[in-house]
């Protein structure tokens, strides 16, 4: 250490206790109260800038997202969800509008759409035909279906297909050679009940759809134990088998059957 750093660290060292002596409170005049109140308000000040710095802390640690919050990064991750969710949404809106169909007959409403499952085969095509397809139908007085057929020679098919496609209460009456008239009789409480006893076969078949979906897509992906894909495939599975229980929940109330 050269001289000229001795001489001012002693310097130092003498002009400290000094200022201690000369303006200490004692030399300064200041009562013991007075002394009190500095020496408190000094640890209240110190105890505030502790507490800020907590604050701060927390601030930062309350931006971090926990691992099974993060959302799916992987792309080929993210596309086979996508097409998990486009498959299951399918199957759940289709059972949707099947137990729209069964609470307007459960409740006596007569609508075209409750000819919606009718399929008709014809001989000379191998594949079997919507209604709508080869008739228009229409609602005559709030209780009977007209089915007015574009060709007179599927008359005979189109009645085959309303008997057989067991849809409670339709009997065909042929009026004419295009003309076919279904008296819809309103539904009694055993009629209600096996409407909503062919939902519940069709809601498990739904949730069976919905398995397959997310199994095929867990084996597509071969994700890890553990990890968020596995996790996020697994809410999506239980969200749509939510949603299915909800719409049978839905139809079992508005038709007034107890299980």
């Amino acid at each position: 250490m050269s001289s000229q750093s001795l001489l001012r660290n002693a310097r130092i060292s003498l002009v400290r206790p000094f200022v201690r002596t000369q303006f200490s409170p004692s030399r300064l005049g200041l009562s013991a109260a007075v002394t009190t109140l500095l020496t408190c308000q000094s640890t209240r000040l110190q105890i505030h800038q502790r507490g800020y710095a907590t604050k701060n802390k927390s601030k930062l640690t309350s931006t971090i997202v926990p691992g099974s919050q993060q959302p799916i990064t992987d792309e080929a991750a993210r596309q086979e969800y996508a097409k998990a969710e486009t498959a299951m949404k399918a199957s759940v809106d289709w059972f949707r509008k099947e137990c729209a169909a069964s609470e307007a007959r459960a409740l006596g409403r007569v609508t075209p759409a409750l000819l919606a499952p009718v399929r008709v085969k014809l001989p000379d095509n191998p594949k079997t035909m919507k209604l709508e397809e080869l008739a228009t139908v229409g609602v005559r007085e709030g209780t009977t279906l007209l089915i007015t057929l574009f060709d007179e020679h599927t008359v005979k098919h189109v009645e085959a297909a309303l008997y057989e496609s067991g849809i409670p209460g339709v009997v065909p009456h042929r009026q004419d050679s295009r003309t076919i008239k279904v008296p819809i009789p309103r539904p009694t409480i055993d009629a209600r009940k096996e409407l909503f006893a062919a939902a519940k076969r069709k809601a498990e078949e739904i949730r069976v759809q919905v398995r397959k979906h997310h199994a095929t897509s867990l084996k597509r992906g071969k994700y890890e134990k553990h990890s968020i894909e596995l996790e996020e495939f697994q809410k999506l599975n239980d969200k749509y088998i939510k949603e299915v229980d909800k719409i049978l929940a839905d139809l079992q109330k508005a038709t007034g059957v107890s299980k």
